[in-house]
């Protein structure tokens, strides 16, 4: 079963930034992490599975060959599953206990 996956405005915040940040060195890498990020996110509608997040009630995904975690939930509306992107967090942020990297 394929589950919808949506995209918080958090997360493609931290997306958009981060990818900034990259390309302000180099573009083509920064197109390349985008790439991975997007593609780790569809992947969580055909198979979530992450681990159990930091944050109650969260799963975390780390993302293959990058430094990168997508935070999400899964919820329902009516009869399908969604996966609802919350966050996309490098692991070097401080991450504090039940909260998320500021």
């Amino acid at each position: 079963m394929t589950r919808a996956v949506e995209w918080s405005r958090d997360a493609l915040d931290d997306l958009k930034a981060q990818i900034a940040f990259i390309a302000a060195e180099n573009p083509a890498a920064a197109q390349r992490v985008a790439d991975r990020l997007r593609a780790t996110g569809d992947v969580l509608g055909e198979m979530p599975t992450g681990r159990p997040g930091r944050v109650a009630g969260t799963y975390e995904k780390s993302v293959t060959g990058l430094r990168y975690i997508i935070a999400y939930v899964l919820t329902r509306r009516g009869d399908r599953e969604i996966v609802s992107i919350l966050r996309v967090i490098h692991t070097a942020r401080d991450w504090p206990d039940e909260q998320w990297p500021r």
